[in-house]
């Protein structure tokens, strides 16, 4: 099938926030620049189509088989191939000028389908860690776009068409990108922001508290909580905080949630791909508590590399004890300038660039632009290497 170079791009995205997150950045700048979107995923679309303004919305068939084996793969193949074939009819409907995946399975069909039909296909790893679905088509794709430049498991094959753009962040990020800090003084209001993913952690719901209930009572006075809870904590949590005299605002669920990072002066959550790359973009200094099992660990990764670069400190769940959490923010408040420290660090960890970067990418794969920008040095395939490409006689 022949690119219509004039035509959408497609973007194929999973159901959740992690990879329909930096999807719906791409889609926001594109939009911005007059490009018509498309966006395939499977039956939970539905739920985030609110994302995608503006944006032709496909839904197909898809199925997971990263559990139980030969007989989960088996399982899920019936899916898998039906929304190949749903892809593909939309493929060749729709004339894309480029199809890019964001990881997770319910990008597989659509991704196998693009590769089919000889459509020009970049698929996006948010993590340090490349994920199962990249990994399996990584040396088949045109480009793999990239948040870290040595992600774990990619393969020789792979590397010879990575490009560093680092992670989208939406547009309400990116308008808050480097927010000036000012670490707590001595005794003024401490900002504490805790989440855990779109969905919220129970796990925060059952250390957090706890820790925070055994500061001095100095400490406890001066901070002004927000934590997202999942509702069935919310009146547990909520006597817990009452009886330590901590001011606490809880919900279920912040649809402002990066005015919230911008207000912390120290953020406790998971480390998702997207929750890393929006706390340094706006720059603020975190604790991570990886999920533990996921799969591959790339929380772990994420958490580490910030850990690595002074950013913040990372934890794991085994460790994250009320003891262990009441000591370590004791310190912090106790020192704020290493609050600063981390703040700083988080701010040159901080890709603001990159939504902007996928974005000059995609469109040039859609107008079979890359081979020279491909034939460049690993070091030259960053983000400041696809603006000086594009401006170059090789580029646009």
């Amino acid at each position: 099938m022949k690119p219509n170079r004039e035509g959408p791009i497609v973007i194929a995205a999973g159901g959740t926030g992690g990879h329909l997150f930096p999807g719906q950045a791409l889609a926001q700048e594109l939009r911005r620049r007059g490009r018509a979107v498309a966006l395939i995923s499977d039956e939970r679309v539905q739920h985030f189509a609110h994302l995608f303004p503006g944006a032709n919305i496909h839904q197909v068939p898809s199925a997971t088989p990263s559990r139980g084996g030969a007989f989960g793969l088996v399982k899920a193949s019936p899916a898998i191939i039906a929304g190949i074939i749903r892809s593909a009819l939309i493929l060749g409907k729709i004339r894309p000028a480029a199809v890019i995946g964001f990881g997770g399975y319910p990008t597989l069909p659509p991704v196998i389908a693009a590769l089919l039909r000889g459509l020009p296909t970049c698929v996006h790893e948010q993590n340090a860690v490349l994920g199962r679905v990249n990994r399996l088509v990584g040396s088949h794709v045109n480009v793999i776009a990239s948040t870290f430049a040595a992600p774990k498991y990619v393969s020789a094959s792979a590397a010879r068409h990575l490009v560093v753009t680092g992670n989208p962040v939406r547009d309400a990020v990116a308008a808050l990108a480097g927010a000036p800090y000012e670490a707590p003084s001595e005794t003024g209001p401490i900002n504490l922001l805790v989440f855990g993913g779109s969905q919220g952690a129970r796990v925060m719901s059952d250390v957090v508290p706890g820790a925070l209930a055994k500061l001095d009572a100095g400490l406890r006075a001066r901070i002004r909580l927000v934590q997202q809870c999942r509702p069935e904590d919310m009146e547990r949590v909520r006597a817990i905080y009452a009886e330590a005299g901590i001011a606490a605002e809880l919900q279920s669920f912040f649809d402002d949630m990066p005015a919230r990072i911008a207000a912390s002066h120290l953020v406790i959550g998971r480390s998702g791909a997207s929750t890393v790359s929006e706390i340094t973009v706006i720059g603020r200094p975190s604790i991570l508590v990886p999920l533990p099992h996921s799969i591959d660990n790339d929380q772990k990764a994420n958490a580490l590399s910030i850990e690595q670069a002074g950013a913040g400190f990372m934890t794991e769940q085994k460790d994250f004890s009320e003891d262990h959490l009441a000591t370590v923010l004791a310190g912090l408040f106790a020192a704020p300038q290493r609050l600063t420290q981390a703040a700083e660090a988080a701010l040159r960890q901080g890709r603001p660039d990159a939504v902007r970067a996928l974005a000059d990418l995609v469109e040039a794969l859609g107008r079979g632009e890359l081979a020279t920008l491909l034939s460049r040095s690993p070091a030259d395939r960053d983000a400041d290497g696809i603006s000086k490409f594009l401006l170059s006689e090789g580029g646009v």
